[in-house]
């Protein structure tokens, strides 16, 4: 899965460092990654008026 980098400045650091202690999360890097899963299930309900379940996408496409 590709990685990709946050430039964090001091008030978006304690805001993941908030939502990484309140979630139990073992690193920000984490809470960043909960916060852009949650955005996504949220966009997505408010698209299809259901919840959908997140998963990374392994392996070769075949057609």
């Amino acid at each position: 899965m590709p990685q990709n980098h946050l430039l964090l400045d001091d008030e978006l650091e304690r805001q993941l460092e908030a939502v990484r202690q309140q979630e139990g999360l073992k690193s920000i890097d984490e809470a960043a990654e909960w916060l852009t899963r949650r955005r996504l299930r949220k966009g997505t309900q408010g698209l299809t008026g259901r919840g959908r379940a997140l998963y990374p996408v392994s392996g070769e496409r075949s057609e």
